[in-house]
């Protein structure tokens, strides 16, 4: 699903999406296909459920964002450090 769809579906709310087709350039992460697990009413709500599905499938790329956005923009930054597991 494009984003246009997307916000069409679900206006004025949090989605959970995950990436099914995206591609990078100069650092922007570009998502050409996505998928919509969950809306949400309130950004509480839609990271809670980014959590569980993120400790479920660490390997699927997901995303939050508000259906208000016209465009989406993902710039990735690369973290070189320890992380803890919690």
């Amino acid at each position: 699903m494009k984003w246009g769809e997307i916000t069409e579906l679900h206006p004025g709310r949090f989605v959970l999406v995950e990436a099914i087709k995206a591609s990078s350039n100069n650092r922007v992460r570009q998502l050409e296909d996505m998928s919509v697990i969950q809306d949400y009413d309130n950004p509480q709500e839609a990271w809670s459920g980014y959590k569980y599905f993120h400790k479920l499938h660490p390997t699927r790329e997901l995303y939050v964002f508000h259906t208000s956005r016209s465009d989406i923009e993902i710039v990735e930054e690369f973290f070189s450090g320890i992380r803890q597991r919690t």
